[in-house]
Protein backbone atom coordinates (compact mmCIF):
# COMPACT_ATOMS: atom_id res chain seq x y z
CA UNK A 1 0.00 0.00 0.00
CA UNK A 2 1.44 3.38 -1.00
CA UNK A 3 1.83 6.73 1.25
CA UNK A 4 -0.91 7.79 0.31
CA UNK A 5 -3.20 5.07 0.48
CA UNK A 6 -2.51 5.49 4.24
CA UNK A 7 -3.39 9.11 4.07
CA UNK A 8 -6.63 8.05 3.25
CA UNK A 9 -6.81 6.35 6.25
CA UNK A 10 -5.49 8.65 8.60
CA UNK A 11 -7.66 11.24 7.08
CA UNK A 12 -10.87 9.00 7.85
CA UNK A 13 -9.65 7.85 11.07
CA UNK A 14 -8.95 11.60 12.04
CA UNK A 15 -12.08 12.70 10.87
CA UNK A 16 -13.62 10.62 13.35
CA UNK A 17 -11.92 11.03 16.02
CA UNK A 18 -12.25 14.90 16.07
CA UNK A 19 -15.78 14.83 15.47
CA UNK A 20 -15.85 11.92 18.50
CA UNK A 21 -13.11 14.66 20.28
CA UNK A 22 -15.39 17.34 19.95
CA UNK A 23 -18.56 15.56 21.18
CA UNK A 24 -17.28 14.52 24.30
CA UNK A 25 -15.79 17.91 24.95
CA UNK A 26 -18.96 19.79 23.99
CA UNK A 27 -21.17 17.70 25.86
CA UNK A 28 -19.38 15.56 28.85
CA UNK A 29 -16.82 18.30 29.05
CA UNK A 30 -19.67 21.12 28.73
CA UNK A 31 -16.53 23.39 26.62
CA UNK A 32 -18.42 24.53 23.71
CA UNK A 33 -15.97 27.09 22.04
CA UNK A 34 -13.48 23.99 22.59
CA UNK A 35 -15.84 21.38 20.99
CA UNK A 36 -16.47 23.54 18.52
CA UNK A 37 -12.80 23.73 17.82
CA UNK A 38 -12.40 20.35 17.22
CA UNK A 39 -15.03 19.94 14.81
CA UNK A 40 -13.85 22.56 12.90
CA UNK A 41 -10.81 20.50 11.94
CA UNK A 42 -12.37 17.93 9.38
CA UNK A 43 -11.82 20.25 6.31
CA UNK A 44 -8.11 20.61 7.55
CA UNK A 45 -8.11 17.79 7.39
CA UNK A 46 -9.46 17.29 4.03
CA UNK A 47 -6.60 20.33 3.42
CA UNK A 48 -3.90 17.59 4.28
CA UNK A 49 -5.03 14.91 2.41
CA UNK A 50 -5.10 17.43 -0.57
CA UNK A 51 -1.73 18.88 -0.40
CA UNK A 52 -0.57 14.82 0.26
CA UNK A 53 -1.90 13.85 -2.65
CA UNK A 54 -1.08 17.03 -5.11
CA UNK A 55 2.54 17.04 -4.10
CA UNK A 56 3.28 13.18 -4.52
CA UNK A 57 2.20 13.79 -7.88
CA UNK A 58 4.08 17.20 -8.55
CA UNK A 59 7.50 15.02 -7.57
CA UNK A 60 6.97 12.55 -10.50
CA UNK A 61 4.45 9.93 -8.64
CA UNK A 62 2.27 8.41 -11.29
CA UNK A 63 -1.10 8.15 -10.31
CA UNK A 64 -3.05 5.26 -8.42
CA UNK A 65 -5.72 4.10 -7.70
CA UNK A 66 -5.47 5.84 -4.08
CA UNK A 67 -4.68 9.21 -5.77
CA UNK A 68 -8.16 8.91 -7.34
CA UNK A 69 -9.64 7.62 -4.24
CA UNK A 70 -8.24 10.56 -2.39
CA UNK A 71 -10.52 12.75 -4.94
CA UNK A 72 -13.25 11.07 -4.31
CA UNK A 73 -13.19 11.25 -0.63
CA UNK A 74 -12.59 14.84 -0.14
CA UNK A 75 -15.33 15.33 -2.95
CA UNK A 76 -17.72 13.44 -0.23
CA UNK A 77 -15.89 14.87 2.89
CA UNK A 78 -16.79 18.07 1.79
CA UNK A 79 -19.85 17.89 0.49
CA UNK A 80 -21.28 15.02 2.99
CA UNK A 81 -18.81 16.41 6.45
CA UNK A 82 -21.67 18.70 7.90
CA UNK A 83 -24.76 16.61 7.33
CA UNK A 84 -22.46 13.71 8.59
CA UNK A 85 -21.28 15.77 11.84
CA UNK A 86 -24.96 16.36 12.41
CA UNK A 87 -25.85 12.58 11.75
CA UNK A 88 -23.25 11.80 14.27
CA UNK A 89 -24.28 14.76 16.59
CA UNK A 90 -28.19 13.23 16.94
CA UNK A 91 -27.20 9.87 17.88
CA UNK A 92 -24.56 11.15 20.16
CA UNK A 93 -26.98 13.38 22.15
CA UNK A 94 -29.72 10.67 22.18
CA UNK A 95 -27.68 6.80 22.92
CA UNK A 96 -24.85 8.53 24.89
CA UNK A 97 -26.09 11.59 26.50
CA UNK A 98 -29.75 10.22 26.53
CA UNK A 99 -30.87 13.60 25.83
CA UNK A 100 -33.05 14.89 22.83
CA UNK A 101 -35.29 12.58 20.56
CA UNK A 102 -34.43 9.39 18.89
CA UNK A 103 -32.98 9.84 15.26
CA UNK A 104 -35.55 9.56 12.69
CA UNK A 105 -36.01 6.51 10.74
CA UNK A 106 -37.57 7.70 7.17
CA UNK A 107 -40.20 6.07 4.90
CA UNK A 108 -42.35 6.48 2.21
CA UNK A 109 -42.05 9.88 0.51
CA UNK A 110 -40.00 11.68 3.03
CA UNK A 111 -37.25 9.30 2.54
CA UNK A 112 -37.68 9.41 -0.77
CA UNK A 113 -37.19 13.08 -0.45
CA UNK A 114 -34.33 12.73 1.82
CA UNK A 115 -32.48 10.43 -0.62
CA UNK A 116 -33.39 12.69 -3.34
CA UNK A 117 -31.41 15.72 -0.90
CA UNK A 118 -28.40 13.32 -0.80
CA UNK A 119 -28.41 12.63 -4.18
CA UNK A 120 -27.74 16.72 -4.39
CA UNK A 121 -24.96 16.60 -2.27
CA UNK A 122 -23.46 13.57 -4.09
CA UNK A 123 -23.29 16.31 -7.09
CA UNK A 124 -21.44 18.25 -5.30
CA UNK A 125 -19.17 16.18 -4.37
CA UNK A 126 -18.98 14.90 -7.78
CA UNK A 127 -18.25 18.70 -8.79
CA UNK A 128 -15.59 19.21 -6.08
CA UNK A 129 -13.78 15.87 -6.73
CA UNK A 130 -14.16 15.99 -10.87
CA UNK A 131 -12.40 19.41 -9.82
CA UNK A 132 -9.75 18.16 -8.02
CA UNK A 133 -9.21 14.67 -10.63
CA UNK A 134 -9.62 16.80 -13.79
CA UNK A 135 -7.03 19.61 -12.10
CA UNK A 136 -4.00 17.15 -11.68
CA UNK A 137 -4.77 15.45 -14.79
CA UNK A 138 -4.14 19.43 -16.33
CA UNK A 139 -1.70 20.40 -14.46
CA UNK A 140 0.03 16.98 -14.53
CA UNK A 141 0.12 17.08 -17.95
CA UNK A 142 0.68 13.61 -18.86
CA UNK A 143 -1.55 10.94 -20.05
CA UNK A 144 0.57 7.97 -19.13
CA UNK A 145 0.96 9.03 -15.65
CA UNK A 146 -2.55 10.37 -14.77
CA UNK A 147 -4.59 7.68 -16.99
CA UNK A 148 -5.70 5.92 -13.29
CA UNK A 149 -7.33 9.40 -13.08
CA UNK A 150 -9.61 9.84 -15.68
CA UNK A 151 -10.82 6.03 -15.36
CA UNK A 152 -11.91 7.26 -11.49
CA UNK A 153 -13.74 10.10 -12.98
CA UNK A 154 -15.22 8.41 -15.91
CA UNK A 155 -16.40 5.09 -13.23
CA UNK A 156 -17.72 8.16 -10.75
CA UNK A 157 -20.01 9.71 -13.82
CA UNK A 158 -21.69 6.31 -13.70
CA UNK A 159 -22.15 6.10 -10.27
CA UNK A 160 -23.96 9.54 -10.37
CA UNK A 161 -25.81 8.14 -12.96
CA UNK A 162 -26.61 4.76 -11.52
CA UNK A 163 -27.72 6.97 -7.55
CA UNK A 164 -29.80 9.47 -9.66
CA UNK A 165 -31.84 6.91 -10.99
CA UNK A 166 -32.36 5.07 -7.56
CA UNK A 167 -33.05 8.27 -6.29
CA UNK A 168 -35.60 7.88 -8.70
CA UNK A 169 -36.99 4.79 -7.80
CA UNK A 170 -37.46 6.23 -4.35
CA UNK A 171 -40.59 7.76 -5.57
CA UNK A 172 -41.95 5.25 -7.51
CA UNK A 173 -41.62 2.33 -5.12
CA UNK A 174 -41.47 4.09 -1.84
CA UNK A 175 -39.74 3.04 1.65
CA UNK A 176 -42.24 1.09 3.17
CA UNK A 177 -41.86 1.48 7.03
CA UNK A 178 -40.71 -1.86 8.69
CA UNK A 179 -43.16 -3.97 11.07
Amino acid sequence: MNFVAWMIIAAEIGFWVVIILGFVTRYLLKKEKLGFFFLALTPVIDLILLLTTSIDLYHGATATQAHGLAAIYIGISLAFGKSMIRWADERFRYYIMKQGPKPLKRHGMEYAKHYLKSWGQHVLAYIIGSAFLLGLIFFIQDPARTEVLDGFWKLWSLILGIDFLIALSNFIWPKARKA
